[in-house]
């Protein structure tokens, strides 16, 4: 899977990975490789995604939302 976060100051991260954890505003939840399409809310919380070298990785974030789509995410936030 591709995930990108975005920023107003552009693209912080774009890396291949093997799972993605979100703070949805409805509770955390994790994606997986061909996970269903979806659109979230994000809340204020940290991502946490698994680097190439299967390293776990964290970004936090104020608010934003998440796309996914064809092993696509795609998180737009503060």
């Amino acid at each position: 899977m591709i995930l990108k976060i975005i920023t107003p100051a552009g693209i912080q991260v774009e890396c291949q990975t093997e799972r993605v954890f979100l703070p949805g505003s409805a509770g955390c939840f994790e994606v997986l490789k061909n996970h269903a399409p979806l659109i979230s809310t994000l809340e204020k919380g940290v991502v946490r995604y698994g680097d190439a070298d299967g390293r776990m990785q964290e970004y936090a974030l104020l608010s934003g939302f998440v796309k996914v789509k064809e092993n696509v995410i795609t998180v737009c936030c503060e």
